[in-house]
């Protein structure tokens, strides 16, 4: 390792100076985390300077868990026909939005995998429901391979797709099915899954349509260093173009009970990332820290190496429980977790605008 080198990126990235891919593979690979963490603190405070830490009060609902993708990653799948399979009525939906309005949020995330039974005309009429029933909520719903998925079988264009779910009211888009965008990687771990090119455009086809999205990054599984940093840079790159992006969400690959195996990331790793996504992703205004798969301690943490916002205070979340992860926290537990690492807690939207609080 080059000390010289250290020491001149050290300076130009706290000066501001956005990094290459190789100026920023050489930190990730050489930097003591330390460093790093101060560096992504430096840029946190410089994008973020308030003593304030973000949350959300939202529920993930699984609408089915039979999926025909097959991730390698994935312990909450059921292939069709399989024992175990589940679609929600819509009596059960609407208990879940009920239970979720009782604690006072006013979002959910909507996910459904790769049922071939239920493509973008189901999904338009349950939006419809949602929208009737309970005009308050916000739905965060279907990640790109979703869109890509309901597109192919409607034989319908993204555009087209996305158009159309908006239409009967969705209102923003999350960043689930990136894992790491390279299609090596893809290929490995989630084949049946959209590409890295058509997960990067249904995001920008979905900022076109006025739709804001988040942006996500599950490591640790088959990639390299080199992939993670061309990950955060197609993000990077598209965040420069269209804007449309609030927030980065990483977290570690969680092994138990999946067909990949493994070992679960370690904190050291985990801040390393997180700390390097925030040097990279300088035109991200939020990061994301990760309490559901690293606990509350490590999430604390990680609000000194990047990380701006807790995430949601996770009402119901069940991918993550099936590969034998079950952290809990309700609102006043993540209040008091962002108070104790000495911050203002602050509830928010999906957009980030601030709402105000229990």
């Amino acid at each position: 390792m080059s000390t010289e080198r250290l020491d001149q990126l050290t300076q130009e990235t706290a000066s501001g100076k956005r990094l290459s891919a190789t100026d920023a593979l050489f930190l990730a690979e050489n930097a003591p985390l330390a460093l790093l963490g101060s560096l992504a603190h430096r840029m946190r405070l410089r994008l973020r300077p308030e003593p304030i830490v973000t949350y959300v009060v939202d529920r993930n609902i699984n609408s089915t868990n039979i999926c025909s993708c097959g991730c390698r990653f994935c312990a909450f799948f059921k292939t069709p026909g399989q024992k175990g399979g589940y679609v929600l009525s819509r009596e059960e939906l609407g208990t879940k939005i009920e239970e979720t309005l009782a604690l006072g949020g006013r979002q959910i995330l909507l996910q459904g995998g790769h049922n071939p039974d239920m493509g973008v005309e189901y999904y338009e009429s349950l939006l419809r429901f949602i929208r009737e029933r309970y005009p308050e909520i916000h739905v965060h719903g279907f990640s790109p391979p979703e869109i890509v998925y309901f597109a192919g079988l409607a034989k319908l264009t993204v555009g087209q797709v996305i158009a159309r779910l908006k239409d009967a009211g969705l209102a923003s888009i999350p960043g689930g099915g990136a894992e790491i965008l390279s299609d090596r990687v893809r290929s490995l771990v989630a084949k049946a899954k959209c590409s890295t090119g058509e997960w990067l455009g249904v995001m920008r086809e979905a900022h076109k349509q006025g739709l804001r999205t988040t942006a996500t990054m599950m490591f640790g599984h088959v990639e390299t260093w080199e992939e993670r940093i061309g990950h955060l840079t197609a993000l990077r790159d598209l965040q420069d173009e269209t804007k449309g992006f609030t927030a980065f969400i990483p977290w570690g690959f969680q092994p138990d009970n999946t067909a990949l195996g493994g070992k679960k990331c370690s904190p050291q790793e985990y801040l390393r990332v997180l700390a390097v996504a925030r040097l990279v992703l300088d035109n991200f205004g939020n990061l994301q820290a990760s309490w559901v798969t690293m606990g509350a301690d490590i999430a604390q943490a990680s609000l000194y190496f990047g990380a701006n916002d807790f995430g949601s205070t996770m009402i119901e979340e069940n991918v993550v429980a099936a590969a034998g992860t079950r952290f809990c926290m309700d609102e006043p537990g993540v209040r008091q977790s962002i108070t104790d690492a000495g911050f203002t807690p602050k509830r928010r939207a999906m957009d980030y605008s601030l709402r105000e609080s229990a």
